[in-house]
């Protein structure tokens, strides 16, 4: 579950913060169990309703992942934002994203090393990167000291699918580095489109559950969309459990 425009964008948001926990535990309850969230999103009030959210559920269960903007990357303030946000959600973060790759290679050697160390501390457990190029992803593979990283949230949908085009998805593929999807439906647009409604009427599925379908087909990619209605989580969550014929797949390319 997505949770940018959750709790804020740029700046704190507070007139929907009922409607957004309950639309994030709604979709705990459905097996949804991964919550996408970053320091970022709404100046963090968006991990403070992901911590709100997640209470009561069995921790060990969930997925939780987060990211450091780039003004704070750095071997100290790294550190020091990485602690921000797991007092916000009031847990340890399962897999800390660098959310963007900012302007100095040193200091994303730098923030890159102090995660390992915060791995070692117990403080988050897995390590990954967020639009991050097939250069950049390398490079940050070979930067790492003790650990891997073992994924890339980039933007991928059926409309934007540079990953494939590019020669992302295949070396993330070889590499068994999971690619997270973000903007997966297009802000609502591709739930509106009458060529995938077509394909989805065969499965009895809905646009929006085809566009996902298309993007879990393979193994290693996970798509994250938002979660700010429990309308939508409920639909969302429809597009697991079956799959897209190859023959429809490819269907699904063309009508975009």
């Amino acid at each position: 579950m997505g949770t940018w425009g959750i709790g804020g964008k740029e700046s704190p948001d507070y007139s929907r913060d009922g409607e957004s926990v309950e639309a994030l535990r709604y979709g705990l309850e459905l097996g949804i169990n991964l919550i996408d969230t970053a320091e970022f999103y709404g100046a963090g009030h968006s991990e403070e309703l992901v911590g709100k959210a997640i209470k009561g559920f069995e921790r060990e269960e969930l997925f939780i992942v987060s990211k450091v903007w780039p003004t704070n990357f750095g071997y100290a303030k790294a550190k020091k934002a990485a602690r921000a946000s797991a007092r916000r959600l009031g847990t340890y973060i399962d897999l800390y994203l660098l959310h963007w790759p900012g302007e100095s290679w040193r200091k994303i050697e730098e923030t890159l090393h102090a995660l390992e160390e915060l791995v070692d501390g117990g403080l988050i457990r897995y390590i990954g990167v967020s639009n991050f190029d097939l250069e950049l992803l390398r490079r940050s593979q070979d930067a790492m000291r003790k650990y891997e990283i073992v994924a890339n949230q980039v933007k991928y949908s059926l409309s934007d699918r540079w990953p494939e085009t590019s020669g992302l998805l295949d070396y993330m593929k070889r590499e068994g580095i999971a690619l997270m999807a973000y903007t997966p439906l297009e802000k609502g647009s591709l739930a509106r489109n009458p060529c995938l409604a077509e394909i989805g009427r065969k499965y009895g599925k809905t646009p929006a559950q085809v566009a996902l379908n298309y993007l879990i087909w393979e193994e290693n990619v996970v798509a994250i969309p938002k979660a700010g209605r429990k309308e939508h989580v409920e639909e969302n969550a429809g597009a697991m459990g079956w799959r897209l014929s190859r023959e429809d797949r490819e269907k699904a390319r063309r009508c975009l």
